[in-house]
């Protein structure tokens, strides 16, 4: 996607045996590039979300394991360097997913052939993800395209369609286009009027920071919301549709997102708004039925709750605290929304069902 018109992934070979990323955590103040350059620096990008996305955080973690083999191809080395990667976040499934790929391709082979493997697997990886997302982008865009032509046939023929999402399932979640919202960008190419209520997605404000940011530059019109308007909106009329990401998908298309997704899904679930979740295949979890019993939730640092990071009127960024000094402060990273509520999943082979039968209906080798 475009940056003040210049193409950019998340991340990226440099060219010089280390790895190139956007630090997301300096943004919307800060455009910075940061070059990865062994396994702990992997495994803290991944840890301290500079970056973060289910499939960005699986491109990390490939791109990862070829950094960890330039200083030990062994069977040791590739060990060690798995399960240090796999630590670093429970929740979202991509990060599994991609070291089980590559433990598969690189423990046969001979140590002298690991790094050059490796580097290759890590770069198929990410390039699957940008054809994956670009998939999701035409399925859904047709979607936006269809609630066009029923404001064009109703009340409200010349407003734009109005999308809400939440947290930030776009290109800086994935290594390019997004997830929820490729359709957005599919359909803001293909002309069609649009406009996109940014959830702001508290404690970490992906939304109001990142979301916001990458709308922006690629000029498409957008509002940064509080997270508890969405059910006012939905109550008034002004949500067409919703669109969201995921951090994992059960078998049964429970949807596993960013904290406060299960509100909005009941929120449109009560106003009769159109819910749809984008879904890369490589986050679907095959081996579980039942996401609220066992999909495991991460809790990270209150700090995230309890202090909040801006830019001050002179320039300065400044972290401010702004609950009472002692109070407890709970901090749950996701929450599940049941499939009932979820009225389509998006993917890279179309739209279907949130359910088991749906999701084989497109994914039939999985049966």
């Amino acid at each position: 996607m475009r940056i003040d018109g210049m193409a950019y992934r998340t991340i990226w070979p440099d060219g010089e045996g280390a790895v190139a990323i956007i630090d997301q955590t300096r943004l919307p103040h800060d455009f910075a590039v940061l070059r990865l350059t062994g396994l702990e620096e992997a495994a803290h990008a991944i840890r301290a979300m500079l970056v973060r996305g289910a499939p960005l955080i699986g491109a990390t973690a490939a791109y990862g394991v070829a950094l960890a083999l330039r200083a030990d191809a062994s069977d040791r080395g590739l060990e060690h360097a798995c399960a240090t990667l796999l630590a670093t976040r429970p929740t979202a499934v991509n990060l599994r997913w991609a070291l089980e790929r590559m433990r598969g391709l690189l423990a046969p082979l001979p140590e002298a052939q690991r790094l050059e493997a490796a580097e290759a697997e890590a770069a198929a990886i990410a390039d699957e993800d940008v054809e994956i997302n670009r998939s999701i982008g035409l399925h859904g865009a047709a979607l936006i395209r269809a609630a066009a032509a029923r404001k064009a046939s109703g009340k409200t023929p010349h407003e734009p369609v109005n999308v809400l999402t939440h947290c930030n399932a776009g290109w800086l979640a994935t290594v390019d286009w997004g997830t929820a919202l490729a359709p957005v960008y599919a359909a803001f190419e293909q002309g069609i009027p649009l406009h996109v209520w940014v959830d702001e997605t508290r404690p970490r404000n992906q939304g109001a920071s990142l979301t916001a940011w990458e709308l922006k530059h690629h000029g498409i019109p957008h509002t940064v919301i509080a997270d508890n308007v969405g059910g006012h909106l939905m109550q008034h009329g002004k949500v067409d549709l919703c669109i969201v990401g995921t951090d994992r998908t059960t078998a049964t298309g429970d949807v596993c997102n960013k904290i406060g997704t299960y509100l909005k899904a009941l929120a449109a679930h009560d106003n009769g708004v159109p819910f749809y979740v984008g879904l890369p295949s490589p986050t679907i979890d095959w081996t579980i039925a039942d996401g609220v019993r066992e999909i495991p939730i991460e809790e990270r640092d209150g700090r995230e709750v309890s202090e909040l990071t801006g830019r001050t009127a002179d320039g300065r960024i400044e972290t401010v605290r702004v609950t009472p000094a002692g109070s407890p402060v709970a901090n749950y990273a996701f929450d599940v929304t049941p499939a009932r509520l979820v009225t389509g999943l998006i993917t890279e082979r179309g739209v279907c069902a949130a359910s088991r039968n749906g999701l084989l209906e497109l994914f039939p080798e999985r049966e």
